[in-house]
C-alpha cells in the first residue's frame, strides 16, 4: 500500500511553553516526524516562546535532545534533522507582561498560516489571547490551540470560553484532545459509516451493552499537584472517555464535516441520563510492594480524590434506550490498555442441541497498545463428534494489515497539529460541547462530595465494588490484560 502524504500550506507555528514537558515529549518530536515524512513545506517555521532567557542555539539543542529521546533511531536522518532545526526560532517573553511581544511580532510573516499553540497552564490562555490581538500578531485567519483542562467545572469552562471568545471566534479555536487523534478512534467512524455491515445492528435492538476501558499501570507521580485537584472523573471521563462514548453512540452526520460531526456528538451528551449513586464506584490505589499509595504520591494523607472510577451510563434516545454503557478508568491497574468493546445480544433462538458453548459476538476496538480491531464470532470446532461451537477472533492489527504504513502511523499530536494548519476542526472539541460535558459531569461529582473512595490493591482491576456494578446486571467486565 502506497502512503499518500499531503503537504500542508506554509505556516508559522508559535508554541508558547516551548521549553515545557509537552513540547519536549510530543510537539517537537511530532513536528520533526512530519518534516521527515515530507508533509511540512520548507518555507514553514516553528517559533518557540517561553519565559526562559535562552539563545536560539540553546533552543535548537533542546529540540535536538527531544528528537533523540522520543524519535526511534531508525526514524532519524541527520541531514533532515539539521534542516528541521534550521527552521526553529525562539523568543523569550512574558505571557502576562509586555516583555518579548515586540520581538515576536517582528518575526511574523505575511502570506502564511499563523497558528499559536498554548502549551501552558489554563490561567495563561486569556493573557496570551489578549496580547496576540493587542500586538497585531494574530489576525482573523489565525488559529489557536488550547490544551486541556478546559475548565474544572461548568462555571470555569464557561468563563474560559468567554475569555477566548473576546479575542477569537469559534472557528479559530482548536481545543485539542489527543484521544481523538488516535488512528483507531478515527477508524471507528470509518468502520461505522463506510461499511453497511455494522450500522444496521448498531442500536439497542442488537447491542447488549458497551464497555469503555482506559487502564494504566502507572500512578500519579509527576502529575500529583494537578491530579489531586481533578481526580479520574475530571481528568479522563469528562473529556477523553466522553469523546469515545460520543463516537460510539452518535448518529451518522449528514457529511464528514467538522460542525456536522460535532453536532451529532453534542446530541449524545445532551441525551445522557443523570447517573444514580448506585451506578458509580470510586477507588484510590493503596500501597503495594515497593510502591507508594495514592496518598503518598500526592503527599496528602487526607486526599479523597479518586484514581479509579467506574460508571453505568444510559442514553435516552431512540437508538440506545435500554442499552447500558459501562465506563471505567484507573491508575495502577493490572495492565495498560484502552479499548471499546461492543457486545451484541444472543440470537433469539438456537438451532443447536447443545448451546452451552455459545458466547456473545463482541467487537473490540483497541486504542492502545497494538491499535486494531477484533471481532469475536462463533464457528464450529474442527473435527468429528458433532456440532461443537467455539468462539474465534477475526483479528486486525493495523501494523500487520497495513504493513510498513501501519507500523509507522503518525502520533496523535502530529495528526492534530497538521489538522490545525489545514483548518480542519473535525477532531477538536467545540465550546458548546465542552460546556455540555461539564453540565452532565458536575452533578455526578456532586453525588460523592465528602465521601472517601474505596481502596484497591495495585496490579488488580480496581475495587471489588466495580465488579458488582456489572454482576448485578448479569454481566461482567472484560479482563484487563
Amino acid at each position: 500500500m502506497v502512503s499518500r502524504v499531503i503537504p500542508v500550506e506554509p505556516f508559522d507555528l508559535v508554541v508558547f511553553g516551548a521549553t515545557g514537558d509537552l513540547a519536549r515529549r510530543k510537539i517537537l518530536p511530532g513536528l520533526y516526524r512530519r518534516w521527515l515524512g515530507g508533509q511540512i513545506p520548507p518555507e514553514s517555521r516553528l517559533i518557540g516562546a517561553a519565559r526562559s532567557a535562552m539563545a536560539l542555539a540553546g533552543f535548537r539543542d533542546f529540540a535536538a535532545q527531544a528528537i533523540a529521546e522520543f524519535v526511534a533511531a531508525d526514524k532519524r536522518d541527520p541531514v533532515a534533522e539539521a534542516a528541521f532545526l534550521d527552521r526553529l526560532d525562539y523568543v523569550a517573553l512574558d505571557a502576562t507582561g509586555e516583555t518579548g511581544w515586540a520581538d515576536l511580532s517582528a518575526r511574523m510573516r505575511g502570506g502564511v498560516v499563523r497558528a499559536f499553540y498554548f502549551s501552558v497552564a489554563p490561567a495563561l490562555f486569556g493573557p496570551l489571547a489578549e496580547r496576540l490581538k493587542l500586538h497585531g500578531i494574530a489576525d482573523d485567519d489565525s488559529r489557536i490551540v488550547v490544551e486541556k483542562p478546559f475548565g474544572s467545572d461548568l462555571e470555569t469552562a464557561r468563563a474560559l470560553n468567554a475569555t477566548l471568545a473576546r479575542h477569537f471566534h469559534e472557528a479559530q479555536i482548536y481545543r485539542i484532545d489527543h484521544y481523538l487523534g488516535k488512528e483507531t478512534v478515527q477508524n471507528l467512524m470509518a468502520v461505522r459509516f463506510a461499511n453497511i455491515l455494522f450500522e444496521p445492528l448498531w442500536n439497542s435492538q442488537y447491542v447488549d451493552h458497551v464497555q469503555i476501558t482506559v487502564a494504566e499501570t502507572v500512578g500519579v507521580a509527576g502529575r500529583a499537584s494537578y491530579y489531586d485537584k481533578s481526580g479520574a472523573m475530571r481528568d479522563m471521563v469528562q473529556n477523553h472517555m466522553m469523546q469515545l462514548l460520543c463516537l460510539i453512540a452518535m448518529e451518522p452526520p449528514y457529511h464528514f464535516d467538522p460542525d456536522a460531526v460535532r453536532d451529532e456528538k453534542l446530541k449524545v451528551i445532551r441525551a445522557l441520563d443523570p447517573v444514580r449513586p448506585a451506578d458509580i464506584v470510586r477507588g484510590q490505589y493503596l500501597a503495594g510492594i515497593g510502591q507508594p499509595s495514592y496518598r503518598d504520591d500526592v503527599e496528602n494523607p487526607e486526599s479523597q480524590s479518586e484514581s479509579f472510577v467506574a460508571l453505568r451510563v444510559n442514553i435516552s434516545n431512540w437508538r440506545w434506550k435500554g442499552t447500558p454503557f459501562y465506563l471505567r478508568t484507573g491508575k495502577r491497574l493490572r495492565a495498560r490498555v484502552s479499548e471499546i468493546a461492543v457486545t451484541f445480544k444472543e440470537p433469539p433462538h438456537s438451532i443447536f442441541d447443545d448451546a452451552q458453548g455459545w458466547r456473545e459476538n463482541v467487537l473490540v476496538i483497541r486504542l492502545q497498545p497494538d491499535e486494531g480491531m477484533n471481532l469475536k464470532v462463533m464457528i464450529k470446532e474442527p473435527g468429528p463428534g458433532g456440532m461443537r461451537l467455539v468462539q474465534v477472533p477475526l483479528d486486525m492489527s493495523f501494523a500487520e494489515a497495513l504493513g510498513e504504513e501501519g507500523s509507522d502511523m503518525p502520533d496523535a499530536y502530529e495528526r492534530l497539529i497538521m489538522d490545525v494548519i489545514r483548518g480542519n476542526q473535525t477532531l477538536f472539541m467545540r465550546g458548546d460541547e465542552v460546556e455540555a460535558a461539564w453540565a452532565w459531569t458536575d452533578p455526578v461529582i456532586d453525588l460523592w462530595e465528602g465521601e472517601r473512595p474505596q481502596g484497591y490493591e495495585p496490579g488488580t482491576s480496581g475495587p471489588e465494588e466495580a465488579l458488582m456494578l456489572m454482576h448485578r446486571d448479569g454481566r461482567r467486565w472484560r479482563e484487563i490484560r
